[in-house]
């Protein structure tokens, strides 16, 4: 595998492993690369390109970028934006999963010193960050999601950066995190200096609020919302992981019955195992019946006006769920 240097640290990283866990439009695999449409805008010819070896393994660009930002960079921030995470918590997947490269002969390996992790406190965000997104966008009315959703989930809009943006709230209802979602392409990013979405589940304070017990649980914010637009309440985990804190936050919730909605993708399959896992001695657990359906998720459904494909349930399979941890 090639070796990646992520904050310093190199690492053997399995690139084509972690690609291939997501879908890709019209793509060619070769030993060294893989083209395809870019993941970042909406694109049908193969204008993008990553190195899966050799000196630049992990490298990436796309030739008809509409973001300067998204034009090229590194593996980190091409798993962050498919993972749907904050660049630091691809970071440290990357580093737990695959570990630090072995070291030679003779190195002077000197450990740190262990040292307790601080108590941190929970960064709260003013609601005035809010304040100069009072705007509307048609954006998510294009993906069926309704006014009336996008009000009771926050949803607002960001002139200078042409971007949506949705809050992500602690149980008590206070400001933790805000993301930005652009409406050209799919480029997004978390407010900088916030609480880093793997210790946050969004939708979590509706089901304080409203004692919500049966939930569908999802991956990303505009699938919550697309559930909510086909009348039944959703939480998500932002991303195709979850996190320790995550499933805390979950079981201690008023949470008693929850249908998993993840994408219908390999990435989607290996994070519902995760939830199943996770979850299985705490609430009820139940499944969408993806079937042979080719939509990607939940909003896809919705959009298609397919809304059966929500509501069509079955409970999960415990045969074959085994611990991520």
């Amino acid at each position: 595998m090639p070796i990646l240097k992520i904050g310093g640290v190199e690492a053997d990283v399995d690139i084509r492993e972690e690609l291939e866990q997501f879908p890709w439009h019209r793509p060619r695999w070769a030993s060294d690369k893989l083209i395809a449409a870019s993941p970042f805008r909406y694109d049908n010819t193969p204008s993008f390109f990553v190195n899966l070896d050799g000196e630049y393994a992990g490298t990436w660009a796309d030739s008809g970028a509409y973001d300067a930002d998204y034009e090229s960079g590194n593996f980190v921030k091409l798993l962050a934006f498919l993972r749907d995470e904050t660049y630091e918590e691809t970071a440290e997947y990357l580093l737990s999963t695959y570990g630090i490269n072995s070291v030679n002969a003779g190195d002077d390996l000197r450990l740190p010193k262990l040292q307790l992790p601080k108590q941190r406190k929970p960064v709260v965000l003013a609601e005035t960050t809010l304040k100069p997104y009072t705007y509307e966008h048609p954006y998510l009315h294009n993906r069926g999601i309704s006014d009336k959703v996008q009000r009771f989930m926050g949803v607002g809009y960001c002139p200078q950066a042409n971007a949506i943006t949705i809050p992500w709230r602690y149980a008590d209802g206070k400001l933790a995190n805000v993301k930005y979602r652009k409406v050209q392409g799919k480029a997004f990013w978390y407010r900088k200096g916030a609480e880093p979405v793997r210790h946050l589940v969004y939708g979590i304070d509706k089901v304080y609020r409203h004692g919500l017990s049966d939930v569908y649980i999802c991956e990303a914010e505009i699938d919550v919302m697309s559930v909510y637009a086909a009348g039944f309440p959703a939480i998500a985990i932002g991303g195709a992981s979850i996190s320790d804190k995550q499933i805390e936050l979950i079981r201690k919730s008023p949470i008693e019955r929850a249908i998993i909605a993840t994408d219908n993708d390999k990435a989607g399959e290996k994070v519902k195992r995760q939830l199943i896992d996770a979850l299985k001695s705490a609430v009820e657990l139940r499944e969408l019946m993806w079937g042979d359906s080719e939509v990607k998720d939940v909003n896809e459904a919705l959009v298609a006006g397919n809304v059966e494909t929500i509501r069509k349930t079955q409970p999960v399979d415990y045969a074959f769920t085994f611990s991520f941890r």
